[in-house]
């Protein structure tokens, strides 16, 4: 990957992890308490969910942004909340959908309480992020949220259509991208830049790196579905080939393979055949699949770098720009 040119090196993840903690164990506190519920099972449900681990990476974004334009505080606490909130109820609806068993390691809520407490446990996070953002009184948050919240639902059924479907294209690909992953890191960094106060310019600039960030990260996620260790991913590998997703890699070896082929790889896509697993990797291999996809995800992780330049360089902006090298770089 290109560096870009800056004064001081990007950040690895346990700096950036470092620097942040203060933050996330504020934004924690903030999390548990008002996850909180006199209905024991939504207790039950959300606690697993959000106890699950992973690295916070959405409301670090909005830390780390609002602390590269100025200073950042409880505002920014609240938002990051909200963020957490609404991509946890994404993924309780996500797994039911997609019929998940596993989510970073450990059984999905779906297949240890069943799909209907999921479902209604994922809106009651989604309404308690929209009773988080109300309390903020702020109208631009709350625009900036619904319109996050819309573009996702929309994602979610866009994905929907291209479940099986083997005609689907890069475009299509990174429409459901744009949707489903992008738009809430987004949301995210611009948020942070809104609650510290800074102008237009410099909040679209923090929005532009969270969009690239999130095709970067989604893009990287799906090459480690055909190239990971299953026990580092926490999750099956080939879960999208099960599912009939035709992600990056996929895509790319069904445009570039002979016809007898490309139609082997359309059966599968139609069938959600994961017991072709070898032979998908073999077409993958064949035609570059991995390396294409990684060199696009690298492209944008660059393109979110660069949303960065016109910002005055400090230890948050140092962080921004390894989170991006951090996407394309992980094992997991």
């Amino acid at each position: 990957m290109t560096i870009t040119e800056d004064t001081r090196p990007a950040l690895g993840l346990p700096q950036i992890q470092s620097l942040a903690a203060a933050d996330m164990a504020a934004v924690d506190a903030l999390i548990r308490r008002r996850l909180s519920s006199d209905v024991v099972l939504i207790n039950q449900i959300a606690d697993h969910i959000i106890s699950a681990g992973g690295k916070r990476l959405r409301p670090m974004l909005v830390m780390l942004a609002g602390h590269a334009v100025g200073q950042a505080g409880p505002d920014h606490h609240q938002l990051a909340a909200i963020i957490e909130f609404i991509h946890t109820s994404t993924l309780l609806h996500d797994d039911v959908v997609d019929e998940s068993s596993l989510r970073r390691g450990r059984s999905t809520a779906n297949a240890l309480w069943g799909n209907a407490p999921s479902v209604l446990v994922g809106d009651f996070l989604y309404s308690r992020s929209f009773q988080l953002m109300v309390e903020l009184e702020r109208m631009s948050v709350m625009q900036i949220l619904a319109d996050a919240t819309n573009r996702i639902a929309e994602g979610e059924v866009l994905q929907l259509l291209h479940v099986h479907n083997p005609d689907t294209d890069e475009a299509a690909y990174l429409r459901v991208i744009e949707r489903k992953t992008a738009v809430l890191f987004a949301a995210g960094t611009r948020l942070g830049a809104l609650a510290s106060g800074v102008d237009e310019a410099t909040q679209q600039a923090l929005f532009d790196y969270g969009m690239h960030l999130g095709y970067a990260f989604q893009i990287a996620d799906d090459v480690l579905d055909y190239s990971a260790n299953a026990d580092e991913l926490g999750k099956n590998l080939g879960d999208d080939l099960a599912e009939g997703k035709a992600t990056l890699p996929l895509i790319h070896a069904m445009a570039h393979s002979d016809d007898a082929t490309r139609e082997r790889l359309r059966s599968i896509v139609q069938d959600g055949d994961a017991s072709a697993m070898p032979e998908v990797l073999a077409a993958i291999r064949a035609t570059g699949g991995l390396e294409y996809s990684r060199a696009r995800a690298e492209e944008y992780a660059e393109a979110a770098e660069r949303a960065l330049d016109g910002l005055a360089d400090n230890d948050a902006v140092a962080a921004l720009r390894g989170l991006a090298r951090y996407a394309v770089q992980r094992s997991h």
